[in-house]
């Protein structure tokens, strides 16, 4: 005999329960997707789902309950939304959705309190779907049972001497259908056309850079010729794909040098236009002593002076200009002359090539 679930409780919601999150996907009543994204992104439980019939009324696609199940054995719990009235009685599915109060519950099969959620408690989410059992007659979908039928059969030797309607002799024929068997049979078909369904409505998110597998990125960077660096991480590698048409129209602008630089460094810079590095004179210059700009970063120098030609014209000269230099530090801490090296391997590509630059820190607004 199946033991009827005894409720333990309710748990209010913002409860502090471990099951608290659980409660949320079957309170609001999350599509399977959301609800798994949900799940993963708060706890840390593996999550998969079942296919259960829907029911009259029943949204078809979203969680209708949750049962996590212990990883030491037992009995598992089950969390799951219950409809009342304002009154606090039961709803049913014909009520309008705008007088329905819906609540979570926290039930367990033997009555007893349910325990703390294990981290390697598994997680399984019933999703209602109208499959196809509800094109077979009631004796199939289970909604009837199954069915006893008398059959009458004459004696030969009583049919020959009486004749059919005289002596009789009564049998009895159980028919009987194992209806469960032939419902876990037709599920078989019905995960895998869900499963085809699911895939046919992702297609549109396969040209989705921001949710796309990694694997298609260099597919769809290629629809521009956008060239994609497969080192980098693969948040900048979306991003850029996401903005490869904007980029490759502000390509060697100023809108496009910094935007380029935020995307792959995530640097707070400005351009100042026509700004031209400090000019050289004997006496009153500063040497830049380090071979590379990440040898001057660490020595600490400061912005050196340079010998360029008197006729050159100022437009042909721009200055980058990062956050004030400890704000800077402190940012990016011990990647900072990587950081720097990056940008200098950016702006160099990015840059049209009969302009020079130079890298300065801002101090207080003004460069330094």
């Amino acid at each position: 005999m199946t033991r009827a679930l005894t409720l333990y409780g309710h748990a209010p919601q913002g409860s502090a329960s471990d099951f608290r999150y659980l409660e949320d996907v079957v309170r609001i009543g999350y599509p399977v997707r959301e609800a798994v994204t949900y799940l993963n992104r708060h706890v840390g439980n593996p999550v998969s789902y079942r296919l259960v019939e829907a029911l009259r009324g029943e949204r078809a696609g979203c969680v209708r309950s949750v049962e996590a199940q212990p990883s030491a054995g037992g009995e598992p719990t089950f969390v799951r939304a219950v409809r009342l009235l304002p009154d606090g009685s039961p709803a049913s599915y014909y009520t309008p959705d705008d007088l329905v109060n819906i609540e979570a519950e926290v039930v367990t099969p033997d009555g007893r309190p349910p325990g703390a959620l294990g981290s390697r408690d598994r997680l399984v989410l019933h999703v209602p779907v109208r499959g196809y059992l509800r094109f077979l007659p009631g004796l199939f979908q289970g909604a009837v049972p199954a069915q006893r039928r008398d059959i009458v059969r004459a004696d030969e030797v009583s049919a020959r001497r009486w004749g059919t309607g005289q002596q009789q002799v009564h049998s009895v024929e159980v028919q009987s259908f194992n209806a469960d068997a032939l419902r876990r049979f037709l599920f078989l078909f019905q995960h895998v056309m869900t499963t085809i369904t699911d895939r046919i409505d992702a297609l549109p998110g396969l040209i989705d850079p921001g949710t796309t597998d990694p694997r298609f990125l260099p597919w769809i960077a290629s629809w521009v010729s956008f060239p994609l660096d497969s080192s980098l991480p693969l948040h900048q590698q979306r991003e850029l794909v996401r903005r490869a048409i904007r980029l490759y129209r502000t390509r060697g602008t100023v809108a496009g040098v910094e935007e380029m630089i935020r995307v792959l460094t995530a640097a707070p810079v400005r351009i100042a236009e026509t700004n031209k590095p400090n000019a050289f004179v004997l006496g009153r210059s500063t040497l830049a002593g380090g071979t590379s700009i990440e040898k001057r970063y660490m020595n600490n120098e400061p912005a050196g002076h340079f010998v360029s030609e008197p006729g050159r014209a100022a437009t042909s000269f721009f200055a980058l200009v990062l956050e004030h230099r400890p704000a800077f530090k402190k940012r990016f801490g011990e990647r900072a002359p990587g950081v720097l090296r990056r940008i200098v391997q950016i702006v160099s590509s990015e840059k049209p090539g009969h302009i020079s630059f130079s890298i300065r820190f801002d101090n207080e607004g003004t460069p330094q």
